[in-house]
């Protein structure tokens, strides 16, 4: 049984939530929070919940669209969904182990920070587009797609770069959060699925009902905020403040690691 409190399974929930859809990487911040908290081990299943409740969080944010693709399954909607989720699916299956185990080591989060830094700062520093959902077609979706496939690393951030993906293929702000939110969802209920699948082999940490009903409803709460904080926020905010926080982070990691500390 791991030993997981109720409050850290509060603030892992708040970290979950917050960092999944603000860009700088959920899965590099619960790495380090789980370490500074030393659950090093409490890994598989309670990421799972977490996960569970950030993917809880933009259902329901987005639930008028999901239940127009219910309605029509094949609509363009649907396709361009479809088509931008393929890379993700084609990279996550082919090197899943090679990022199981980098993930797990945890030895290039440092730089997968500053890596998502640069992205950040060079999307926001491009010339403004103003294509809108309708506007969006197959090429943008794989190119989105593609960027998304990319962060598979754990400390590079999905919604960081999906969203810069989109500024980079002229979108506005607010549709580019808008899309990358909405293409989270295959992908993250895709990850779900697969880690159910390894605590199916036997992988699996046993952590208290009580603290795993708090995490995720912690994520869902908080990640429900954060979408619809960021997309506001993108508005007329820049991107470049996500910049500069992962860069110090990323680099105060680099330090902690080179001097054996983290």
């Amino acid at each position: 049984m791991v030993l997981l409190s109720k409050i850290e399974a509060f603030i892992l929930g708040i970290i979950q939530g917050l960092t999944e859809f603000i860009p700088i990487s959920s899965t590099g911040h619960l790495y380090i929070g789980r370490h500074l908290f030393g659950l090093d081990e409490a890994g598989l299943f309670l990421d799972t919940m977490l996960h569970i409740g950030t993917l809880l969080a933009v259902i329901v944010v987005y639930k008028n669209e999901l239940l127009q693709i219910i309605k029509k399954p094949f609509g363009k909607l649907s396709m361009l969904l479809i088509v931008g989720t393929i890379p993700a699916v084609i990279i996550g299956i082919a090197f899943n182990d090679l990022f199981e185990s980098i993930s797990k080591t945890g030895v290039t989060i440092g730089w997968e920070f500053i890596f998502t830094g640069f992205i950040l700062w060079m999307a926001d520093s491009v010339k403004k587009g103003a294509k809108q959902m309708h506007d969006l077609s197959y090429g943008d979706a794989i190119f989105i797609g593609s960027f998304q496939a990319a962060a598979i690393f754990p400390a590079v951030s999905r919604s960081g770069l999906t969203i810069a993906a989109g500024l980079f293929r002229k979108l506005d702000r607010e549709t580019a959060a808008y899309f990358s939110f909405l293409l989270s969802i295959p992908v993250i209920a895709g990850g779900i699925v697969m880690k159910f699948g390894d605590m199916v082999n036997g992988h699996i940490e046993a952590v208290s009902l009580g603290s795993l009903l708090i995490a995720t409803l912690s994520s869902a709460l908080f990640g429900y905020f954060a979408v619809v904080w960021m997309i506001n926020f993108l508005k007329k905010k820049s991107l470049k403040v996500f910049a500069v926080y992962v860069w110090i982070l990323g680099l105060t990691v680099v330090l902690l690691q080179v001097t054996g500390v983290f």
